[in-house]
């Protein structure tokens, strides 16, 4: 059964597993677009497609950035971290862009991964709805957890969630910071900062 988080909440994903051991997972993000509404709304663009780009920041035990998966670098330099690639519109159901990693062949230097999403042209989250992201167990493609996104407004940036080492397994946090950046590593300061 899927656990439905809000902001600031914590699951452990070994007893959402099911206690077996957890070895690959997806950190799925999807949104759609608010349809822009009358006449003159429609005439200044606002039905234009809406450009968020999910992006993973691994860092080491002591808040150091180690390595940035996004758009532009689809596989870490190991090979466990791996996006989908980018979707330029947030069209059609389900997940718009994934992030799949192999915890198993992370590197133990890195102790927490923060899963964060920006809009690349600068559009703002008052013109996404529907927006979540969740955990899926690739081993059985069971979803673990999901945060729903609801918060709206000016920002065009969302650290959206962490998944932190404790011990022998992975806790994931749904973190729904508004920030402001249109690429990934205006938010790498303040993902720091919430680790």
């Amino acid at each position: 059964m899927t656990i439905s988080l809000s902001k600031n909440a914590t699951v452990s994903l070994a007893k959402q597993a099911g206690g077996s051991g957890l070895t690959k997972i997806a950190l799925g993000v999807g949104w759609d677009m608010v349809e822009a509404k009358g006449f003159f709304a429609k005439l200044a663009g606002g039905n234009d497609s809406i450009d968020l780009d999910a992006s993973c920041l691994a860092f080491d035990g002591a808040g150091n950035l180690v390595e940035t998966v996004w758009f532009q670098k689809l596989v870490s330099d190991d090979g466990s971290i791996r996006h989908s690639g980018d979707n330029l519109t947030g069209e059609g159901d389900g997940d718009d862009e994934t992030i799949s990693i192999d915890l198993t062949r992370l590197p133990s230097k890195v102790e927490t991964l923060v899963l964060t999403v920006t809009s690349f042209r600068g559009q703002t989250f008052d013109k996404v709805k529907n927006a979540f992201g969740r955990v899926v167990d690739l081993t059985n493609n069971k979803e673990l957890a999901r945060y729903d996104i609801s918060d709206s407004g000016s920002f065009t940036g969302l650290i959206l969630s962490s998944l932190k080492r404790n011990g022998g397994e992975w806790i994931y946090k749904a973190i729904g910071e508004r920030a402001q950046g249109a690429h990934v590593k205006h938010l790498v300061e303040q993902s720091q900062r919430l680790i």
